[in-house]
């Protein structure tokens, strides 16, 4: 086996990543978890993080455990001893509840469940990237919005290095030519030319999302080889390849990982082909159908590539360099640790109706 170079885990800002939800941006009262964030641990159960630093590592409680420490009413299975009602639970707790039910905390996932929670974010708080993510998204942009760009300008050298060139572009063109083809794209999609910015910034916030889980996709790859080779070697290794319970968990391990890559890579190779052929019959109607299927796909996606970048997080920390060094330590880690929460990977639903269909 070809030797593969050490690999690191996944680390993104707390608003670009999929397996962090800072609580600064949810309206919770307890002014001590305001500074805390509600993560998906290695186990994928969702806890509060009180500090993480890498000489003492991550702090966290789980949030049943949560009346205790901050001296909250007891949980509502206990009376009152005046009346007998039961007790309401404290609001915070209701919420982190909630919140803690949630398969992703990516960003585009967030404005979707959070809505449907009924739960708000602070005013001051917006559920989108950063602006170093943004920029990071460059070329996955470039590539998604492409046929957008030659039904405009056709053959012409644009150069676009962030969806707000496209913006810029499109709300002052300086080409006679890209100003009769607006007309002709408002015209097809109903509308008027004025409202063809805001159709823009729609199309592109819908991209954008793809072209953030594109990404997530792409950076999972190393990290689900290395685990993958792994698999392999303990399979060949003579004092570990007798043990049929180790056997067996690494085949099941290997088997839904694999399903679930193939599964979101087969998503994004259908929305490929089905966006190209939206733009050969591009109207409004048929552009509200894309977007609002492809946010359906949020959550399924989001919470997929959630579980598989902790869970192979996880093992790089262990086991960042060869897949052959320590292998009893591997299996130990595998039994005790991988293979926990792995019941929470949910296949994704194959009853989502394919772009081609639309």
């Amino acid at each position: 086996m070809a030797a593969r170079k050490p690999v690191t885990p996944i680390i993104d800002s707390d608003m670009d990543s999929l397996y962090v939800l800072p609580l600064e941006i949810i309206p919770i009262e307890t002014k001590a978890l305001q500074r805390s964030r509600m993560i998906k641990n290695h186990h994928l159960r969702s806890v509060v993080e009180v500090f993480s630093e890498r000489e003492t590592g991550s702090g966290q409680i789980e949030v049943e455990a949560l009346p205790k420490m901050f001296g909250w009413t007891p949980p509502e299975d206990e009376d009152d001893e005046d009346d007998g009602e039961p007790r309401k639970p404290h609001p915070d707790l209701v919420t982190l509840r909630q919140l803690s039910l949630l398969p992703t905390y990516d960003v585009f996932s967030l404005r979707i469940l959070l809505r449907k929670m009924d739960i708000p974010v602070r005013e001051n708080a917006a559920l989108k990237l950063s602006p170093e993510k943004n920029r990071e998204l460059g070329d996955y942009m470039t590539k998604f919005t492409r046929p957008l760009i030659m039904q405009v300008y056709g053959d012409s050298d644009v150069s676009i290095h962030d969806f707000d060139d496209i913006i810029r572009l499109f709300r002052d063109p300086d080409v006679r030519k890209a100003r009769e083809k607006l007309k002709i794209m408002a015209q097809k999609l109903d509308i008027d030319v004025m409202e063809i910015p805001k159709f823009l910034e729609d199309y592109g916030d819908i991209f954008l999302s793809l072209s953030y889980y594109r990404q997530c996709l792409d950076r999972i790859q190393p990290l689900l080889d290395n685990f993958l080779d792994s698999m392999e070697a303990l399979r060949n290794n003579w004092q570990l390849r007798n043990d049929q319970q180790l056997m067996q968990t690494c085949r099941m391990m290997e088997s839904r990982l694999n399903e679930l890559s193939a599964a979101v890579t087969g998503r994004f190779e259908n929305f490929d082909r089905s966006t190209n052929e939206m733009w050969d019959n591009i109207s409004a109607i048929r552009f509200q159908r894309v977007k609002e299927l492809i946010q359906s796909y949020h959550t399924e996606i989001g919470g997929v590539l959630c579980a598989l970048t902790v869970k192979l997080n996880a093992w790089v920390r262990q086991f960042p360099g060869e897949v052959d060094s320590s292998p009893v330590r591997r299996a130990e880690f595998i039994m005790t640790q991988m293979r926990q929460g792995f019941d929470r990977i949910q296949k994704m639903s194959n009853s989502t109706p394919m772009l081609s269909q639309l």
